[in-house]
Protein backbone atom coordinates (compact mmCIF):
# COMPACT_ATOMS: atom_id res chain seq x y z
CA UNK A 1 0.00 0.00 0.00
CA UNK A 2 1.36 3.25 -1.44
CA UNK A 3 2.25 5.49 1.58
CA UNK A 4 0.37 8.59 2.63
CA UNK A 5 1.10 12.10 1.72
CA UNK A 6 2.18 14.10 4.97
CA UNK A 7 0.23 17.41 5.67
CA UNK A 8 1.57 19.58 8.78
CA UNK A 9 0.07 23.25 9.18
CA UNK A 10 1.19 26.05 11.96
CA UNK A 11 0.17 28.87 13.05
CA UNK A 12 3.08 31.77 13.92
CA UNK A 13 2.19 35.45 14.59
CA UNK A 14 -1.71 35.71 13.49
CA UNK A 15 -5.18 35.84 15.39
CA UNK A 16 -5.54 31.92 14.62
CA UNK A 17 -8.39 32.35 12.13
CA UNK A 18 -6.20 30.22 9.19
CA UNK A 19 -6.58 27.83 11.58
CA UNK A 20 -10.05 27.62 12.03
CA UNK A 21 -10.33 28.06 7.87
CA UNK A 22 -9.19 24.97 7.30
CA UNK A 23 -12.44 23.15 8.93
CA UNK A 24 -14.27 25.31 6.39
CA UNK A 25 -13.36 22.60 3.66
CA UNK A 26 -16.59 20.75 5.51
CA UNK A 27 -17.58 17.42 4.65
CA UNK A 28 -13.89 16.91 2.55
CA UNK A 29 -11.83 17.29 5.69
CA UNK A 30 -13.28 13.46 6.03
CA UNK A 31 -11.56 12.77 2.64
CA UNK A 32 -8.58 14.44 3.92
CA UNK A 33 -8.48 12.53 6.42
CA UNK A 34 -8.57 9.49 4.68
CA UNK A 35 -5.75 10.91 2.08
CA UNK A 36 -3.28 12.07 3.85
CA UNK A 37 -1.36 11.59 7.19
CA UNK A 38 -1.58 14.83 9.58
CA UNK A 39 2.05 14.73 10.85
CA UNK A 40 2.07 18.08 12.73
CA UNK A 41 -0.91 20.60 13.76
CA UNK A 42 -0.27 21.90 17.08
CA UNK A 43 -3.40 23.40 17.48
CA UNK A 44 -5.47 20.14 16.65
CA UNK A 45 -3.24 16.72 17.71
CA UNK A 46 -0.24 16.21 20.19
CA UNK A 47 3.17 16.77 18.15
CA UNK A 48 6.09 18.78 20.07
CA UNK A 49 8.84 20.62 17.96
CA UNK A 50 11.22 18.05 18.99
CA UNK A 51 8.98 15.20 16.65
CA UNK A 52 9.99 17.96 13.66
CA UNK A 53 12.93 18.07 14.34
CA UNK A 54 13.21 13.98 14.11
CA UNK A 55 11.99 14.02 10.80
CA UNK A 56 13.95 13.68 7.61
CA UNK A 57 14.29 16.58 5.66
CA UNK A 58 11.49 17.06 2.85
CA UNK A 59 9.48 14.03 4.32
CA UNK A 60 6.69 16.24 4.91
CA UNK A 61 4.87 17.15 1.17
CA UNK A 62 2.93 20.18 2.34
CA UNK A 63 2.89 22.65 4.48
CA UNK A 64 0.25 25.25 5.18
CA UNK A 65 2.18 28.22 7.34
CA UNK A 66 -0.36 30.55 8.76
CA UNK A 67 1.08 34.14 10.77
CA UNK A 68 3.36 36.22 10.12
CA UNK A 69 7.15 36.18 11.53
CA UNK A 70 7.57 38.33 15.06
CA UNK A 71 9.83 36.17 17.55
CA UNK A 72 12.52 34.06 17.41
CA UNK A 73 10.29 31.13 17.61
CA UNK A 74 8.78 32.21 14.68
CA UNK A 75 11.71 32.39 12.73
CA UNK A 76 13.31 29.01 14.09
CA UNK A 77 9.45 27.04 12.82
CA UNK A 78 9.75 28.94 9.36
CA UNK A 79 13.59 27.79 8.79
CA UNK A 80 12.58 23.99 10.40
CA UNK A 81 8.81 23.51 8.43
CA UNK A 82 10.61 24.91 5.41
CA UNK A 83 14.14 22.31 5.70
CA UNK A 84 11.15 19.91 5.83
CA UNK A 85 8.95 20.66 2.92
CA UNK A 86 8.68 19.70 -0.33
CA UNK A 87 6.32 22.46 -0.46
CA UNK A 88 5.70 25.67 1.88
CA UNK A 89 2.63 27.61 1.40
CA UNK A 90 2.15 31.42 2.78
CA UNK A 91 -1.63 30.92 4.14
CA UNK A 92 -3.74 33.92 5.11
CA UNK A 93 -3.02 37.58 4.82
CA UNK A 94 -0.49 37.33 7.85
CA UNK A 95 2.29 34.67 5.94
CA UNK A 96 1.21 36.27 2.27
CA UNK A 97 2.21 40.26 3.13
CA UNK A 98 2.68 40.48 7.04
CA UNK A 99 -0.75 41.03 8.00
CA UNK A 100 -2.73 43.02 11.01
CA UNK A 101 0.49 41.92 12.92
CA UNK A 102 2.68 44.13 10.59
CA UNK A 103 0.79 47.53 11.83
CA UNK A 104 3.41 47.09 14.62
CA UNK A 105 5.90 47.94 12.27
CA UNK A 106 4.79 51.39 12.16
CA UNK A 107 6.13 51.73 16.24
CA UNK A 108 9.32 50.81 17.94
CA UNK A 109 9.39 47.53 19.68
CA UNK A 110 9.38 49.04 23.05
CA UNK A 111 6.40 51.21 22.40
CA UNK A 112 4.05 47.88 20.93
CA UNK A 113 5.94 46.45 24.96
CA UNK A 114 4.78 49.48 26.59
CA UNK A 115 1.77 49.46 25.17
CA UNK A 116 0.41 45.74 25.73
CA UNK A 117 2.12 45.22 29.35
CA UNK A 118 1.79 48.92 30.69
CA UNK A 119 -0.49 50.86 28.72
CA UNK A 120 -3.47 49.06 27.90
CA UNK A 121 -6.85 50.15 29.54
CA UNK A 122 -6.92 45.91 31.02
CA UNK A 123 -4.17 45.44 31.69
CA UNK A 124 -3.18 44.84 35.63
CA UNK A 125 0.76 45.20 36.02
CA UNK A 126 1.47 47.10 39.52
CA UNK A 127 5.31 45.74 39.16
CA UNK A 128 6.03 47.27 35.46
CA UNK A 129 7.20 43.72 34.76
CA UNK A 130 8.16 43.65 31.21
CA UNK A 131 8.83 40.39 29.61
CA UNK A 132 12.22 39.01 28.81
CA UNK A 133 14.05 36.65 27.11
CA UNK A 134 15.58 34.58 30.63
CA UNK A 135 14.07 34.78 33.49
CA UNK A 136 16.15 33.16 36.83
CA UNK A 137 13.42 31.17 39.26
CA UNK A 138 14.06 28.51 42.10
CA UNK A 139 13.25 26.05 39.40
CA UNK A 140 15.73 27.55 37.35
CA UNK A 141 15.92 29.54 34.38
CA UNK A 142 13.28 30.19 31.94
CA UNK A 143 13.31 31.31 28.27
CA UNK A 144 10.99 33.25 26.15
CA UNK A 145 11.78 33.85 22.10
CA UNK A 146 13.06 37.08 21.48
CA UNK A 147 10.30 40.23 20.08
CA UNK A 148 11.93 40.79 17.00
CA UNK A 149 12.20 44.53 16.43
CA UNK A 150 10.14 44.32 12.84
CA UNK A 151 7.26 41.87 11.73
CA UNK A 152 7.91 39.88 8.50
CA UNK A 153 6.06 38.31 5.84
CA UNK A 154 7.09 34.63 5.57
CA UNK A 155 8.64 34.69 2.49
CA UNK A 156 11.03 37.80 3.65
CA UNK A 157 12.67 34.88 5.83
CA UNK A 158 12.14 31.84 3.98
CA UNK A 159 11.53 30.60 0.15
CA UNK A 160 7.59 30.37 -0.13
CA UNK A 161 6.20 27.67 -2.91
CA UNK A 162 2.63 28.75 -2.91
CA UNK A 163 0.32 31.78 -1.66
CA UNK A 164 -3.03 31.98 -0.64
CA UNK A 165 -4.53 34.94 0.62
CA UNK A 166 -7.32 35.68 2.57
CA UNK A 167 -8.38 36.83 6.05
CA UNK A 168 -8.39 33.90 6.66
CA UNK A 169 -8.42 32.02 3.13
CA UNK A 170 -12.00 30.61 1.47
CA UNK A 171 -12.55 26.98 2.26
CA UNK A 172 -12.72 26.59 -1.45
CA UNK A 173 -8.82 27.93 -1.83
CA UNK A 174 -7.87 25.46 0.98
CA UNK A 175 -9.14 22.57 -0.68
CA UNK A 176 -7.61 23.68 -4.16
CA UNK A 177 -4.44 23.81 -2.57
CA UNK A 178 -4.91 20.62 -0.99
CA UNK A 179 -6.45 19.22 -3.83
CA UNK A 180 -3.57 20.13 -6.06
CA UNK A 181 -1.05 18.84 -3.69
CA UNK A 182 -2.80 15.59 -3.81
CA UNK A 183 -3.57 15.46 -7.25
CA UNK A 184 0.18 16.35 -8.78
CA UNK A 185 -1.46 19.22 -10.46
CA UNK A 186 0.72 21.99 -8.60
CA UNK A 187 0.52 25.58 -10.56
CA UNK A 188 3.93 27.18 -11.31
CA UNK A 189 6.11 28.26 -7.99
CA UNK A 190 5.16 31.43 -6.40
CA UNK A 191 2.03 31.52 -7.83
CA UNK A 192 -1.14 33.27 -5.98
CA UNK A 193 -3.92 30.46 -5.28
CA UNK A 194 -7.14 30.94 -5.88
CA UNK A 195 -6.82 35.14 -7.55
CA UNK A 196 -7.34 36.16 -10.87
CA UNK A 197 -6.38 39.17 -12.85
CA UNK A 198 -9.03 41.89 -11.64
CA UNK A 199 -9.62 43.60 -8.88
CA UNK A 200 -12.43 43.72 -6.47
CA UNK A 201 -14.01 46.69 -7.89
CA UNK A 202 -14.01 44.50 -11.36
CA UNK A 203 -16.10 42.12 -9.65
CA UNK A 204 -18.45 44.24 -7.82
CA UNK A 205 -22.12 44.93 -9.30
CA UNK A 206 -22.93 48.13 -7.22
CA UNK A 207 -23.37 51.55 -10.00
CA UNK A 208 -20.43 53.38 -10.33
CA UNK A 209 -20.54 57.08 -11.18
CA UNK A 210 -18.69 59.98 -11.43
CA UNK A 211 -19.30 61.29 -7.60
CA UNK A 212 -17.24 63.47 -5.67
CA UNK A 213 -16.85 63.07 -1.86
CA UNK A 214 -16.35 65.95 0.90
CA UNK A 215 -16.13 63.34 3.60
CA UNK A 216 -15.36 59.86 4.33
CA UNK A 217 -17.59 57.79 7.13
CA UNK A 218 -16.89 54.53 8.91
CA UNK A 219 -19.01 51.95 8.37
CA UNK A 220 -21.23 52.19 11.34
CA UNK A 221 -21.67 56.52 11.05
CA UNK A 222 -23.71 56.61 7.95
CA UNK A 223 -26.18 54.00 6.60
CA UNK A 224 -25.68 53.28 2.94
CA UNK A 225 -27.50 52.44 -0.71
CA UNK A 226 -27.02 48.73 -1.31
CA UNK A 227 -27.16 49.83 -4.88
CA UNK A 228 -24.32 52.19 -4.95
CA UNK A 229 -20.64 52.29 -4.64
CA UNK A 230 -19.30 52.13 -0.94
CA UNK A 231 -16.29 54.38 -2.10
CA UNK A 232 -18.25 57.04 -3.66
CA UNK A 233 -20.77 57.13 -0.81
CA UNK A 234 -17.75 57.95 1.26
CA UNK A 235 -16.96 55.05 2.68
CA UNK A 236 -13.39 53.57 2.54
CA UNK A 237 -13.52 50.67 0.54
CA UNK A 238 -10.45 48.80 -1.03
CA UNK A 239 -11.65 46.86 -3.69
CA UNK A 240 -9.64 49.92 -6.18
CA UNK A 241 -6.92 48.08 -4.89
CA UNK A 242 -7.19 44.39 -3.57
CA UNK A 243 -7.15 41.71 -6.29
CA UNK A 244 -10.07 39.64 -7.00
CA UNK A 245 -11.24 35.76 -6.25
CA UNK A 246 -12.66 36.22 -2.95
CA UNK A 247 -15.94 36.41 -4.89
CA UNK A 248 -16.59 40.13 -3.26
CA UNK A 249 -18.12 38.32 0.10
CA UNK A 250 -17.42 41.29 2.20
CA UNK A 251 -19.48 43.85 -0.50
CA UNK A 252 -21.89 41.76 -1.50
CA UNK A 253 -23.00 42.22 2.05
CA UNK A 254 -22.91 46.00 2.11
CA UNK A 255 -19.50 45.61 4.09
CA UNK A 256 -16.08 47.61 2.55
CA UNK A 257 -13.50 45.69 1.01
CA UNK A 258 -10.60 45.84 3.72
CA UNK A 259 -7.72 44.58 1.18
CA UNK A 260 -6.86 40.33 2.58
CA UNK A 261 -6.59 39.38 -1.06
CA UNK A 262 -3.40 42.18 -1.61
CA UNK A 263 -2.72 44.08 -4.55
CA UNK A 264 -3.62 43.25 -7.70
CA UNK A 265 -0.77 41.62 -10.00
CA UNK A 266 1.57 44.92 -11.51
CA UNK A 267 0.91 46.75 -8.72
CA UNK A 268 3.63 47.13 -6.23
CA UNK A 269 2.07 49.50 -2.81
CA UNK A 270 -1.53 48.73 -2.30
CA UNK A 271 -1.46 51.90 0.57
CA UNK A 272 0.20 53.50 -2.65
CA UNK A 273 -3.00 52.64 -5.19
CA UNK A 274 -5.29 52.60 -2.70
CA UNK A 275 -4.70 56.72 -2.17
CA UNK A 276 -4.37 57.37 -5.78
CA UNK A 277 -8.34 55.98 -5.61
CA UNK A 278 -9.20 57.95 -2.73
CA UNK A 279 -7.58 61.14 -4.60
CA UNK A 280 -9.42 60.59 -7.65
CA UNK A 281 -12.93 61.17 -5.94
CA UNK A 282 -12.53 64.47 -3.14
CA UNK A 283 -14.31 66.95 -4.11
CA UNK A 284 -11.89 69.85 -3.84
CA UNK A 285 -8.73 71.33 -5.07
CA UNK A 286 -8.00 73.52 -2.07
CA UNK A 287 -4.94 72.22 -0.28
CA UNK A 288 -6.75 72.97 2.80
CA UNK A 289 -10.15 71.49 2.02
CA UNK A 290 -8.17 68.34 0.72
CA UNK A 291 -6.43 68.30 4.60
CA UNK A 292 -10.01 68.65 6.29
CA UNK A 293 -11.61 65.92 3.96
CA UNK A 294 -8.63 63.55 4.33
CA UNK A 295 -8.56 64.44 8.19
CA UNK A 296 -11.99 62.50 8.45
CA UNK A 297 -10.10 59.05 7.28
CA UNK A 298 -9.23 58.31 11.16
CA UNK A 299 -6.55 55.75 11.04
CA UNK A 300 -5.35 55.91 7.30
CA UNK A 301 -1.71 53.79 7.76
CA UNK A 302 -3.79 51.34 9.38
CA UNK A 303 -6.85 51.62 6.70
CA UNK A 304 -4.71 51.53 3.76
CA UNK A 305 -2.13 49.19 4.58
CA UNK A 306 -4.06 46.46 7.16
CA UNK A 307 -2.51 43.74 5.20
CA UNK A 308 0.44 44.53 3.51
CA UNK A 309 2.84 47.25 5.87
CA UNK A 310 5.26 43.97 5.31
CA UNK A 311 5.49 44.54 1.90
CA UNK A 312 4.72 47.53 1.02
CA UNK A 313 7.42 50.23 -0.06
CA UNK A 314 7.46 51.74 3.51
CA UNK A 315 7.43 48.29 5.55
CA UNK A 316 6.89 50.63 8.77
CA UNK A 317 7.98 53.70 10.39
CA UNK A 318 11.70 54.33 10.13
CA UNK A 319 14.04 53.44 12.84
CA UNK A 320 16.17 56.19 14.81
Amino acid sequence: MAEKPKVALYWAASCGGCEISVLEIWEKLLDLAAAVDIVFWPVAIDAKYHHVEAMEDKSIDLCLFNGAIRTAENEHMARLLRRKSKVLVAYGSCSHMGGIPSLSNLYPRQETLNRAFLESESTDNPEKVIPRTKSDVPEGELELPEFYERVASLDQVVEVDYYVPGCPPTGEQTWNVLAAVLEAKLPAPGSVVGVNPKTVCDECDKKKQEKRVSRFFRPHEINPDPEVCLLEQGIICMGPATRAGCGGQCVSVNMPCRGCYGPPEGVVDQGAKMLSAVASIIDSNDPEEIARIMQTIPDPAGTFYRFSMSHSLLRGAKSK
